[in-house]
Protein backbone atom coordinates (compact mmCIF):
# COMPACT_ATOMS: atom_id res chain seq x y z
CA UNK A 1 0.00 0.00 0.00
CA UNK A 2 1.51 3.68 -1.13
CA UNK A 3 2.58 6.16 1.81
CA UNK A 4 2.47 8.63 0.44
CA UNK A 5 0.15 9.50 -2.49
CA UNK A 6 -0.37 13.34 -5.01
CA UNK A 7 -3.97 13.94 -5.18
CA UNK A 8 -5.43 15.89 -8.25
CA UNK A 9 -6.87 18.39 -6.08
CA UNK A 10 -9.49 20.61 -7.48
CA UNK A 11 -11.02 22.06 -4.58
CA UNK A 12 -14.42 21.04 -4.90
CA UNK A 13 -16.08 18.47 -2.39
CA UNK A 14 -15.04 15.07 -3.46
CA UNK A 15 -11.51 15.97 -3.21
CA UNK A 16 -11.52 18.41 -0.06
CA UNK A 17 -13.13 15.21 1.80
CA UNK A 18 -10.66 12.70 0.24
CA UNK A 19 -7.39 14.62 1.81
CA UNK A 20 -8.62 13.73 5.44
CA UNK A 21 -10.42 10.69 4.77
CA UNK A 22 -7.65 9.15 3.44
CA UNK A 23 -5.15 10.45 5.98
CA UNK A 24 -7.75 8.51 8.33
CA UNK A 25 -8.72 5.84 6.60
CA UNK A 26 -6.22 4.43 4.51
CA UNK A 27 -2.96 6.53 7.03
CA UNK A 28 -1.37 7.97 3.89
CA UNK A 29 0.55 11.26 3.35
CA UNK A 30 -1.14 13.24 0.82
CA UNK A 31 0.20 16.43 -1.21
CA UNK A 32 -2.07 18.29 -3.84
CA UNK A 33 -2.10 19.48 -6.25
CA UNK A 34 -4.31 22.14 -7.09
CA UNK A 35 -3.98 22.87 -11.60
CA UNK A 36 -4.78 25.72 -13.25
CA UNK A 37 -6.30 25.36 -16.34
CA UNK A 38 -8.34 28.34 -16.89
CA UNK A 39 -10.96 28.10 -14.55
CA UNK A 40 -12.51 31.35 -13.57
CA UNK A 41 -11.80 32.02 -9.46
CA UNK A 42 -12.46 28.40 -8.55
CA UNK A 43 -8.82 27.59 -7.11
CA UNK A 44 -9.33 30.30 -4.51
CA UNK A 45 -8.72 29.67 -1.02
CA UNK A 46 -7.57 25.99 -2.27
CA UNK A 47 -4.42 26.84 -0.06
CA UNK A 48 -6.02 26.97 3.23
CA UNK A 49 -8.66 24.26 2.43
CA UNK A 50 -5.95 21.53 1.37
CA UNK A 51 -3.65 22.33 3.98
CA UNK A 52 -6.94 22.55 6.67
CA UNK A 53 -7.86 19.56 5.15
CA UNK A 54 -4.46 17.91 7.02
CA UNK A 55 -2.18 17.35 3.85
CA UNK A 56 1.31 17.85 4.15
CA UNK A 57 1.85 20.08 1.19
CA UNK A 58 0.04 22.05 -1.36
CA UNK A 59 1.37 23.11 -5.16
CA UNK A 60 -0.39 25.29 -7.16
CA UNK A 61 0.66 25.28 -11.21
CA UNK A 62 -0.49 27.82 -14.23
CA UNK A 63 -1.07 25.34 -16.89
CA UNK A 64 -3.10 27.53 -18.97
CA UNK A 65 -0.95 28.11 -22.09
CA UNK A 66 0.35 24.27 -21.83
CA UNK A 67 -3.10 23.45 -21.68
CA UNK A 68 -3.95 25.81 -24.67
CA UNK A 69 -1.09 24.98 -26.96
CA UNK A 70 -0.45 20.91 -26.48
CA UNK A 71 -3.98 19.95 -25.73
CA UNK A 72 -6.46 22.39 -27.11
CA UNK A 73 -4.07 22.95 -30.38
CA UNK A 74 -4.45 19.25 -31.51
CA UNK A 75 -8.40 19.25 -30.71
CA UNK A 76 -9.14 22.06 -32.92
CA UNK A 77 -7.39 20.75 -35.59
CA UNK A 78 -8.29 17.10 -35.51
CA UNK A 79 -12.14 18.67 -35.45
CA UNK A 80 -12.66 16.34 -32.28
CA UNK A 81 -16.18 16.67 -31.37
CA UNK A 82 -17.38 13.75 -29.70
CA UNK A 83 -20.41 12.38 -30.50
CA UNK A 84 -20.70 15.08 -33.03
CA UNK A 85 -21.32 17.48 -30.08
CA UNK A 86 -19.03 17.72 -27.30
CA UNK A 87 -16.01 19.43 -27.47
CA UNK A 88 -14.07 16.94 -24.85
CA UNK A 89 -14.21 20.13 -22.36
CA UNK A 90 -13.49 17.98 -19.45
CA UNK A 91 -11.62 14.77 -20.63
CA UNK A 92 -8.23 17.17 -21.99
CA UNK A 93 -7.55 18.59 -19.30
CA UNK A 94 -7.18 15.14 -17.30
CA UNK A 95 -3.70 13.90 -19.10
CA UNK A 96 -2.07 17.36 -18.57
CA UNK A 97 -3.11 16.74 -14.65
CA UNK A 98 -1.81 13.29 -14.49
CA UNK A 99 1.70 14.46 -16.52
CA UNK A 100 1.80 16.93 -13.55
CA UNK A 101 1.41 14.54 -10.87
CA UNK A 102 3.55 12.25 -11.91
CA UNK A 103 6.11 15.16 -12.01
CA UNK A 104 5.21 15.93 -8.54
CA UNK A 105 5.02 12.66 -7.07
CA UNK A 106 8.77 11.67 -8.66
CA UNK A 107 9.48 15.48 -7.11
CA UNK A 108 7.81 14.28 -3.16
CA UNK A 109 9.02 10.68 -3.37
CA UNK A 110 5.31 9.93 -3.34
CA UNK A 111 4.37 6.19 -4.53
CA UNK A 112 1.00 6.71 -5.39
CA UNK A 113 -1.30 9.16 -6.95
CA UNK A 114 -5.00 9.69 -6.12
CA UNK A 115 -7.71 11.51 -8.07
CA UNK A 116 -11.83 11.91 -6.90
CA UNK A 117 -13.07 10.55 -9.46
CA UNK A 118 -16.81 8.70 -8.39
CA UNK A 119 -16.65 4.91 -9.97
CA UNK A 120 -19.22 5.44 -12.63
CA UNK A 121 -18.02 8.68 -14.05
CA UNK A 122 -15.18 8.94 -17.07
CA UNK A 123 -12.65 10.63 -15.16
CA UNK A 124 -11.34 7.74 -13.59
CA UNK A 125 -10.50 6.05 -16.67
CA UNK A 126 -8.55 9.62 -17.71
CA UNK A 127 -6.87 9.65 -14.87
CA UNK A 128 -5.93 5.97 -14.24
CA UNK A 129 -4.91 5.44 -17.83
CA UNK A 130 -3.19 8.22 -17.96
CA UNK A 131 -1.26 7.17 -15.15
CA UNK A 132 -0.52 3.52 -16.40
CA UNK A 133 0.54 5.23 -19.33
CA UNK A 134 3.36 7.54 -18.02
CA UNK A 135 4.24 6.09 -15.17
CA UNK A 136 2.91 2.34 -14.43
CA UNK A 137 4.97 1.81 -11.36
CA UNK A 138 2.73 4.43 -9.04
CA UNK A 139 0.08 3.20 -7.10
CA UNK A 140 -3.43 4.84 -8.19
CA UNK A 141 -5.67 5.40 -5.01
CA UNK A 142 -9.24 5.94 -5.53
CA UNK A 143 -11.09 6.94 -2.75
CA UNK A 144 -14.40 8.48 -3.90
CA UNK A 145 -14.78 5.35 -5.97
CA UNK A 146 -14.55 2.95 -2.64
CA UNK A 147 -15.88 5.02 0.70
CA UNK A 148 -19.88 4.60 -0.28
CA UNK A 149 -20.40 7.53 0.25
CA UNK A 150 -23.54 9.95 -1.01
CA UNK A 151 -23.10 13.34 -2.40
CA UNK A 152 -25.33 13.95 0.91
CA UNK A 153 -23.01 12.06 3.16
CA UNK A 154 -19.76 14.15 1.75
CA UNK A 155 -21.48 17.28 2.47
CA UNK A 156 -22.46 16.11 5.73
CA UNK A 157 -18.62 14.51 6.36
CA UNK A 158 -17.36 18.28 5.79
CA UNK A 159 -19.63 19.84 7.96
CA UNK A 160 -18.11 17.37 10.66
CA UNK A 161 -14.74 17.94 10.06
CA UNK A 162 -14.85 21.95 9.34
CA UNK A 163 -14.09 21.59 5.95
CA UNK A 164 -15.27 24.43 3.62
CA UNK A 165 -17.05 23.12 0.46
CA UNK A 166 -19.52 24.80 -2.17
CA UNK A 167 -22.20 22.56 -2.36
CA UNK A 168 -25.39 22.16 -0.34
CA UNK A 169 -28.07 19.64 -0.11
CA UNK A 170 -30.38 22.22 -1.79
CA UNK A 171 -28.17 22.74 -4.92
CA UNK A 172 -26.63 19.74 -6.12
CA UNK A 173 -25.17 20.89 -8.99
CA UNK A 174 -21.52 19.05 -10.07
CA UNK A 175 -19.62 21.93 -12.09
CA UNK A 176 -16.15 21.17 -13.63
CA UNK A 177 -14.94 24.56 -16.14
CA UNK A 178 -11.65 24.99 -17.69
CA UNK A 179 -10.43 27.46 -20.48
CA UNK A 180 -12.17 25.20 -23.09
CA UNK A 181 -15.88 25.17 -21.24
CA UNK A 182 -18.10 24.42 -18.33
CA UNK A 183 -19.43 21.16 -17.38
CA UNK A 184 -22.67 21.03 -14.96
CA UNK A 185 -24.62 17.90 -14.15
CA UNK A 186 -26.46 16.63 -11.35
CA UNK A 187 -29.38 17.94 -9.50
CA UNK A 188 -32.14 18.96 -12.08
CA UNK A 189 -30.26 17.76 -15.02
CA UNK A 190 -30.28 14.39 -13.94
CA UNK A 191 -34.16 14.25 -15.81
CA UNK A 192 -33.66 13.85 -19.43
CA UNK A 193 -36.64 15.77 -20.04
CA UNK A 194 -36.27 18.53 -17.62
CA UNK A 195 -34.99 22.01 -18.68
CA UNK A 196 -31.54 23.13 -17.40
CA UNK A 197 -32.48 25.93 -14.83
CA UNK A 198 -31.26 29.38 -16.32
CA UNK A 199 -29.17 29.86 -13.28
CA UNK A 200 -26.52 26.95 -14.39
CA UNK A 201 -25.54 29.50 -17.60
CA UNK A 202 -22.84 31.59 -16.71
CA UNK A 203 -20.64 31.60 -19.93
CA UNK A 204 -23.18 31.86 -22.01
CA UNK A 205 -25.74 35.03 -20.65
CA UNK A 206 -27.42 36.83 -23.06
CA UNK A 207 -25.61 40.79 -22.52
CA UNK A 208 -24.55 41.36 -26.31
CA UNK A 209 -27.77 42.49 -28.31
CA UNK A 210 -26.29 44.31 -31.67
CA UNK A 211 -24.53 42.06 -34.53
CA UNK A 212 -21.07 41.67 -35.15
CA UNK A 213 -18.54 40.10 -37.38
CA UNK A 214 -15.20 38.38 -36.17
CA UNK A 215 -12.41 37.78 -38.02
CA UNK A 216 -10.64 34.46 -37.13
CA UNK A 217 -7.30 33.71 -38.48
CA UNK A 218 -5.80 30.14 -38.39
CA UNK A 219 -2.43 29.18 -39.63
CA UNK A 220 -1.61 25.50 -40.23
CA UNK A 221 -4.48 24.74 -38.61
CA UNK A 222 -4.03 26.64 -35.30
CA UNK A 223 -5.93 29.85 -34.79
CA UNK A 224 -3.48 32.97 -34.83
CA UNK A 225 -5.17 36.25 -34.39
CA UNK A 226 -8.31 37.48 -33.51
CA UNK A 227 -9.94 40.63 -36.15
CA UNK A 228 -6.03 40.95 -37.28
CA UNK A 229 -4.72 41.01 -33.98
CA UNK A 230 -2.10 38.39 -33.32
CA UNK A 231 -2.67 36.46 -29.98
CA UNK A 232 -1.61 33.26 -28.17
CA UNK A 233 -3.83 30.81 -28.56
CA UNK A 234 -4.62 30.38 -24.19
CA UNK A 235 -5.42 34.70 -25.00
CA UNK A 236 -7.41 34.03 -28.01
CA UNK A 237 -9.76 31.29 -26.50
CA UNK A 238 -10.50 33.64 -23.71
CA UNK A 239 -11.35 36.67 -25.47
CA UNK A 240 -13.47 34.49 -27.77
CA UNK A 241 -14.92 33.01 -24.71
CA UNK A 242 -16.42 36.29 -23.45
CA UNK A 243 -17.37 37.80 -26.95
CA UNK A 244 -18.89 34.68 -28.47
CA UNK A 245 -20.08 34.09 -24.79
CA UNK A 246 -21.64 36.91 -24.91
CA UNK A 247 -24.45 36.59 -27.30
CA UNK A 248 -26.02 33.37 -25.48
CA UNK A 249 -24.59 30.83 -27.82
CA UNK A 250 -22.19 28.07 -26.98
CA UNK A 251 -24.28 25.36 -25.16
CA UNK A 252 -24.96 22.14 -25.27
CA UNK A 253 -27.45 19.78 -23.94
CA UNK A 254 -27.11 15.98 -24.67
CA UNK A 255 -27.30 12.50 -23.36
CA UNK A 256 -23.76 10.91 -24.22
CA UNK A 257 -22.82 7.31 -23.80
CA UNK A 258 -19.85 7.69 -21.03
CA UNK A 259 -16.94 5.22 -21.04
CA UNK A 260 -18.77 2.43 -18.48
CA UNK A 261 -21.41 1.83 -20.52
CA UNK A 262 -24.31 4.46 -18.89
CA UNK A 263 -26.00 7.31 -20.84
CA UNK A 264 -25.51 10.09 -18.63
CA UNK A 265 -27.42 14.03 -19.57
CA UNK A 266 -24.85 16.62 -19.89
CA UNK A 267 -25.06 20.59 -20.02
CA UNK A 268 -22.32 22.01 -21.37
CA UNK A 269 -20.96 25.68 -22.15
CA UNK A 270 -18.04 26.08 -24.77
CA UNK A 271 -18.59 29.42 -26.92
CA UNK A 272 -14.88 29.58 -28.16
CA UNK A 273 -14.62 25.86 -28.47
CA UNK A 274 -17.95 25.38 -30.72
CA UNK A 275 -16.90 28.80 -32.77
CA UNK A 276 -13.44 27.54 -32.81
CA UNK A 277 -13.97 23.83 -34.20
CA UNK A 278 -16.80 25.42 -36.69
CA UNK A 279 -14.44 28.15 -38.25
CA UNK A 280 -11.44 25.28 -38.47
CA UNK A 281 -13.91 22.87 -40.66
CA UNK A 282 -15.46 25.43 -42.69
CA UNK A 283 -11.86 26.67 -43.18
CA UNK A 284 -10.46 23.14 -44.36
CA UNK A 285 -13.83 22.73 -46.71
CA UNK A 286 -11.76 25.67 -49.33
CA UNK A 287 -7.94 24.36 -48.24
CA UNK A 288 -8.03 20.77 -48.32
CA UNK A 289 -7.98 18.20 -51.09
CA UNK A 290 -11.48 15.96 -51.37
CA UNK A 291 -10.82 12.93 -50.61
CA UNK A 292 -7.90 13.45 -47.75
CA UNK A 293 -11.23 15.70 -46.40
CA UNK A 294 -13.56 12.68 -46.84
CA UNK A 295 -10.61 11.02 -44.68
CA UNK A 296 -10.09 13.13 -42.29
CA UNK A 297 -13.59 13.70 -41.86
CA UNK A 298 -14.14 10.07 -41.19
CA UNK A 299 -10.78 10.02 -38.51
CA UNK A 300 -12.36 13.02 -36.24
CA UNK A 301 -14.60 10.73 -34.74
CA UNK A 302 -12.25 8.30 -34.01
CA UNK A 303 -10.13 10.53 -32.74
CA UNK A 304 -12.86 12.48 -30.60
CA UNK A 305 -13.74 8.66 -29.08
CA UNK A 306 -10.29 7.78 -28.69
CA UNK A 307 -9.67 11.31 -26.29
CA UNK A 308 -13.10 10.87 -24.44
CA UNK A 309 -12.16 6.97 -23.28
CA UNK A 310 -8.68 7.99 -21.81
CA UNK A 311 -6.23 7.46 -24.36
CA UNK A 312 -4.60 10.28 -24.84
CA UNK A 313 -1.04 8.79 -23.70
CA UNK A 314 -1.34 6.43 -26.63
CA UNK A 315 0.30 5.14 -29.99
CA UNK A 316 -2.88 5.38 -31.57
CA UNK A 317 -3.22 9.41 -30.64
CA UNK A 318 0.38 9.86 -31.92
CA UNK A 319 -0.08 7.97 -35.23
CA UNK A 320 -3.40 10.15 -36.13
CA UNK A 321 -1.34 13.08 -34.89
CA UNK A 322 1.21 12.37 -37.71
CA UNK A 323 -1.80 11.89 -40.18
CA UNK A 324 -3.73 14.77 -38.90
CA UNK A 325 -0.23 17.55 -38.72
CA UNK A 326 0.20 16.72 -42.65
CA UNK A 327 -3.42 17.44 -43.67
CA UNK A 328 -2.56 21.00 -41.88
CA UNK A 329 -0.29 22.03 -44.12
CA UNK A 330 -2.35 24.29 -45.99
CA UNK A 331 -4.87 24.98 -43.54
CA UNK A 332 -4.04 28.80 -43.15
CA UNK A 333 -6.76 31.71 -44.04
CA UNK A 334 -9.58 33.65 -42.34
CA UNK A 335 -12.84 32.76 -41.66
CA UNK A 336 -15.47 35.43 -40.74
CA UNK A 337 -17.95 34.63 -37.96
CA UNK A 338 -21.10 36.43 -37.39
CA UNK A 339 -22.55 37.10 -34.37
CA UNK A 340 -26.41 37.70 -33.16
CA UNK A 341 -28.22 36.96 -30.23
CA UNK A 342 -28.58 32.94 -29.50
CA UNK A 343 -26.70 32.90 -33.28
CA UNK A 344 -22.93 32.31 -34.71
CA UNK A 345 -22.36 31.30 -38.34
CA UNK A 346 -19.53 31.50 -40.65
CA UNK A 347 -20.27 34.36 -43.43
CA UNK A 348 -17.13 34.03 -45.17
CA UNK A 349 -13.49 32.47 -45.70
CA UNK A 350 -10.40 32.89 -48.03
CA UNK A 351 -7.09 31.14 -47.82
CA UNK A 352 -4.02 32.02 -49.94
CA UNK A 353 -3.72 28.09 -51.05
CA UNK A 354 -7.90 27.84 -51.42
CA UNK A 355 -8.69 24.53 -54.05
CA UNK A 356 -11.86 26.80 -54.76
CA UNK A 357 -11.23 28.07 -58.37
CA UNK A 358 -13.85 30.78 -59.32
CA UNK A 359 -13.06 29.84 -63.14
CA UNK A 360 -14.25 26.05 -62.31
CA UNK A 361 -17.06 26.81 -60.11
CA UNK A 362 -19.08 30.05 -61.49
CA UNK A 363 -21.78 29.76 -64.14
CA UNK A 364 -21.16 32.91 -65.58
CA UNK A 365 -18.76 33.84 -68.60
CA UNK A 366 -15.91 33.48 -67.18
CA UNK A 367 -17.12 29.61 -66.67
CA UNK A 368 -13.47 27.43 -67.99
CA UNK A 369 -15.42 24.12 -66.82
CA UNK A 370 -15.25 22.08 -69.89
CA UNK A 371 -18.81 20.92 -70.06
CA UNK A 372 -18.61 18.47 -73.04
CA UNK A 373 -15.97 16.30 -70.92
CA UNK A 374 -18.73 15.29 -68.28
CA UNK A 375 -20.75 13.59 -71.07
CA UNK A 376 -18.10 10.39 -71.31
CA UNK A 377 -17.46 10.83 -67.56
CA UNK A 378 -20.78 10.13 -66.59
CA UNK A 379 -21.07 7.44 -69.12
CA UNK A 380 -18.13 5.76 -67.44
CA UNK A 381 -19.18 6.62 -63.94
CA UNK A 382 -22.77 5.57 -64.11
CA UNK A 383 -21.51 2.21 -66.04
CA UNK A 384 -21.44 -0.12 -62.89
CA UNK A 385 -24.53 0.68 -61.66
CA UNK A 386 -26.43 0.53 -65.55
CA UNK A 387 -24.72 -3.33 -66.04
CA UNK A 388 -26.35 -4.41 -62.70
CA UNK A 389 -29.38 -2.99 -63.62
CA UNK A 390 -29.83 -4.85 -66.46
CA UNK A 391 -29.03 -8.03 -65.47
CA UNK A 392 -30.16 -7.97 -61.56
CA UNK A 393 -31.69 -5.21 -61.12
CA UNK A 394 -34.85 -2.66 -62.38
CA UNK A 395 -34.24 -3.18 -65.79
CA UNK A 396 -33.95 -6.63 -65.76
CA UNK A 397 -37.50 -7.10 -65.33
CA UNK A 398 -38.35 -5.55 -68.84
CA UNK A 399 -36.69 -8.43 -70.40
Amino acid sequence: MAKRVVLAYSGGLDTSVAVRWMIENLGLEVICLSADVGQEGTLEGNREKALGAGAMAYEQLDLRAEFADEYLAPIIKANALYEKQYPLVSALSRPLIVKHQVAMARKYGADGIAHGCTGKGNDQVRFEVSSMALAPDLELIAPVRNWGFSREDSIEYAALHNIPVGATKEKLYSIDDNLWGRAIECGEMEDPWAEPPAGVWQMTQLTATQPREITISFDQGIPVALDGTAMSLFELIMELNHTVGAYGWGRLDMVENRRVGIKSRETYEAPAALALMMAHADLEAITLERDLQREKIRLEHRYAEMVYDGLWFSPLRSALDAFIDSSQEFVTGDVRLRLEPNRCVVVGRRAPKSLYDYGLATYDSADRFRHADSEGFVRLWGLGVQTWSAVQGPGSQSS
